[in-house]
């Protein structure tokens, strides 16, 4: 690995791998407002250094592999459900599901589970989230490594939805925009948004199937697309119900946040923690210029470019990167 500037350019012989799976010591809910409970799992080390990892989507759920990406001996790795996805109740629900509410979600969780300070480790809307809540809650974040940099700007929501990665992967997104009768295809969000809010559950789903194979199609560069895959996309009607409901719903409302650039222009907050920053160079969900502008605001931090990976944090030089970060972050190194 070689090191320019604050950049790493990661070595094609630097070998990482997942650390074995292993079974949670802990298994909880947690009842949190508006009638959410959160679904979280402890992995690793009761004793260890704590750490979060906060799942993408918003809506996608916590990966059963999420946990693999730190040594158990020396973390103490928590893995919750978001608000409406995987295993927190109630299933799909939009009411009282914002960002402020994830927010506050962690910090309750952080102190259910009397832990002062914890790493906060999370990809793509996973990256979001952890860099709003440590620029809320400097103090309680001992590091973040971040994955897929995702700032809910809305250049960066028309990128994907609308115009931009539709260049890269015409194919996918012709099954994904068509569904969209031409009247309305100046707003695919806002379209996709009222059908995913429909009374009619046969169209929910329908859209919901859409709007996640456009995603998956464009998710991984070690899994090419190709177009037969544009409607064979089935994972189960409760996973993208979820998924497409609550991710449509952020975006469609920008997050919920007060201002285009509210991450940026909060940034000075976490400019004392340690941070690395890992971007494929050809990711299409979450392109190169969002890493870039978060670096320039945040120059301290590591930022790591793989430039044979897209956006999944299973892409091999992504994965690397991540638990090589993980294993400069452990206790004793």
């Amino acid at each position: 690995m070689r090191l320019w500037g604050t950049i790493y350019f990661m070595d094609c012989e630097t070998r990482r791998t997942l650390f074995p799976a292993s079974e949670p010591f802990e298994q909880g809910r947690l009842p949190v407002s508006d009638g959410h409970e959160l679904a979280y799992r402890q992995y690793g080390n009761p004793a260890g250094k704590p750490a979060i990892i906060l799942h993408g989507g918003p809506g996608a759920g916590a990966g059963a592999n999420s946990p693999r990406f730190f040594d158990p001996a020396k973390y103490r790795i928590v893995v919750f459900d978001q608000r409406g996805c995987g295993q927190s109740t109630p299933h799909a629900k939009l009411a009282a599901n914002t960002t402020w509410h994830l927010v506050d979600d962690i910090e309750r969780l952080r102190e259910h589970l009397a832990i002062e300070r914890w790493l906060v480790f999370g990809g793509s809307w996973g990256s979001t989230l952890g860099l709003i809540y440590a620029e809320i809650y400097p103090d309680r974040v001992t590091g973040l490594i971040l994955r897929g940099i995702f700032m809910l700007r809305r250049l960066e929501i028309a990128w994907f939805y609308q115009n931009g990665a539709s260049a890269l992967l015409p194919e996918a997104f012709e099954n994904y925009c068509n569904y969209i009768p031409s009247e309305e295809r100046d707003d695919l969000v806002a379209a996709y948004y009222r059908r995913l809010t429909s009374d009619n559950f046969d169209v929910r789903l329908a859209a919901a199937r859409r709007w996640t194979a456009w995603e998956a199609a464009a998710s991984s560069s070690s899994q090419p697309y190709s177009s037969k895959q544009a409607g064979e996309v089935r994972p189960p009607d409760d996973f993208v119900l979820a998924f497409a409901r609550i991710e449509c719903h952020y975006f469609n409302n920008a997050g919920f946040l007060d201002r285009d650039d509210w991450i940026l222009a909060y940034s000075d907050r976490i400019r004392q923690i340690p941070g690395v920053i890992v971007q494929g160079r050809f990711d299409l969900v979450t392109p190169m210029q969002n890493a870039w502008a978060l670096h320039r605001a945040w120059p301290e931090a590591e930022w790591v470019i793989n430039f044979d990976a897209g956006h999944s944090a299973f892409d091999t030089s992504n994965l690397r990167s991540l638990v090589e970060a993980t294993e400069r972050f452990k206790p004793g190194t």
